[in-house]
C-alpha cells in the first residue's frame, strides 16, 4: 500500500479529485495527509472533513530564508513516510535540495502544455502566442522550474473570443482527468525513468485531445 502526500495552497480541486478517484477506484494506496503553505487553505478543511490527516508551514514565517520553509516542509512530509508526494497548485518554489530529496517520486501538474509557458499566468502566455491548442501536464518534478520527464498531456481547443479565465476552466476541467490517472499509474507500479523519459508499462496513451463536443 502505498502512501501519498498532497501538497496545496488553495481550495485543493486537483487534490479532491485524487481523492474520490483513490477511494472510487480503489488504488492500491491511501492519501496520507494534505499540507500547505497557508493555514487558512480551504483545501485543509476538505481534506479534515474526509479524515485526511492535514498540516500547514505558513511560508509567510520564513520570507527570509526559503531554505529554511523547505526543511520544516519535508520534516513535516517525512512525518507522513511518503511513497509519492503529489503539487497540487502547490505555489511555491522549491530549493533544488528539497526537489533532488523527493526526486522521482514528487509530481506536479502543470497548466500548459510543457515546455511551452513555463511560470505563471499560463493561460495569458497561450492567448497572447495565439496558439490554437492549450493544455495541461502532469511531470515529475526537477530543479529547473515546470520542466522533468512528462507522464501525460491533455490538450483543450483555444476558442474564438476566449479569455485567460475562460481558458483556465476549461483546462482544469481536463486537469481533473489526467492527474488522477498519473498518479495512479505511479501506485501501481507502472512509471519508470529511462534515460530522462518515462515508459509506462503496460503502455497505453499518453496523451488526450478533449476537443469541441467533449
Amino acid at each position: 500500500m502505498k502512501k501519498i502526500v498532497i501538497l496545496i495552497s488553495g481550495r485543493g480541486s486537483n487534490m479532491a479529485e485524487l481523492l474520490r478517484a483513490c477511494t472510487q477506484e480503489q488504488w492500491p494506496a491511501q492519501i496520507a495527509a494534505v499540507i500547505s503553505n497557508r493555514p487558512d487553505a480551504a483545501g485543509l478543511q476538505y481534506a479534515q472533513a474526509h479524515g485526511i490527516p492535514v498540516a500547514a508551514v505558513d511560508h509567510t514565517l520564513y520570507r527570509q530564508d526559503r531554505a529554511a520553509f523547505d526543511a520544516e516542509l519535508a520534516r513535516q512530509i517525512d512525518r507522513f513516510e511518503p511513497d509519492l508526494v503529489v503539487l497540487a497548485g502547490f505555489l511555491r518554489v522549491l530549493t533544488d535540495g528539497f526537489v533532488e530529496r523527493y526526486s522521482g517520486r514528487m509530481l506536479n501538474i502543470h497548466p500548459s502544455l510543457l515546455p511551452s509557458f513555463p511560470g505563471l499566468k499560463t493561460h495569458q502566455q497561450a492567448l497572447d502566442a495565439g496558439v490554437k491548442l492549450h493544455g495541461s501536464t502532469v511531470h515529475f518534478v526537477t530543479p529547473t522550474l515546470d520542466h522533468g520527464p512528462i507522464v501525460l498531456q491533455a490538450a483543450v481547443p483555444v476558442r474564438s473570443g476566449d479569455d485567460a479565465q475562460a481558458l483556465a476552466e476549461r483546462v482544469l476541467e481536463v486537469e481533473h482527468l489526467i492527474y488522477p490517472r498519473a498518479v495512479r499509474w505511479f501506485v501501481e507500479g507502472r512509471l519508470a525513468l529511462q534515460s530522462g523519459h518515462v515508459v509506462l508499462t503496460p503502455p497505453e496513451p499518453q496523451w488526450f485531445f478533449i476537443g469541441e463536443g467533449a
